[in-house]
């Protein structure tokens, strides 16, 4: 397979090398510079934010207030970036993964497993089952907070009984 280093077309200079993205720009080029103006082709950059969107998420398991537990056979790189929304956004809820395979690799030839990111994003983990240790925390979390009641959609998780965090 042929590769080609193609170069950005950044100023003037270069779009007048390499050409220009349209012949639009070409004449806008020649009008402004018959004017007197320096066009300055594709010399700026300007940072822009995309407007914010509203997403919804379904946790798998809701076990108590507090622990969510996400399970994943495959977990694409929009499901990471949405984990890590999520954990930033909600503060008070302690997400936590279960893959099939704890071991797979984030994409292919990459040297980072599903583990490993997690690890490194201190997102608690487990492999095929949910440990023990975590059922006990959830109980704790139930006994101390109540039990998670199911809600309508839109509506935040509510609680059951319990003394609040």
């Amino acid at each position: 397979m042929v590769r080609f280093n193609r170069k950005k077309i950044t100023v003037d200079k270069n779009g007048i090398k390499h050409g220009y993205r349209s012949g639009l720009e070409k004449s806008i080029l020649s009008d402004a510079e018959e004017h007197g103006i320096e066009p300055n082709y594709e010399a700026t950059r300007l940072e822009y934010i995309v407007p914010e969107t509203r997403h919804t998420y379904t946790p798998d398991f809701h076990l108590s207030p507090h622990i969510v537990i996400e399970t994943k056979g495959r977990w694409t790189v929009e499901d990471r970036i949405k984990m890590l929304y999520l954990i930033e956004q909600y503060p008070e809820l302690d997400f936590r993964m279960v893959f099939q395979n704890a071991n797979q690799k984030i994409k292919k030839g990459s040297k980072t497993s599903y583990a490993d990111y997690c690890d490194k994003h201190n997102i608690k983990w487990a492999n095929k089952r949910i440990p023990e240790e975590w059922y006990e925390e959830v109980f704790d979390d139930i006994a101390e907070n109540g039990e998670v009641v199911l809600q309508e959609e839109g509506d935040k998780p509510k609680r059951q009984g319990g003394r609040g965090r």
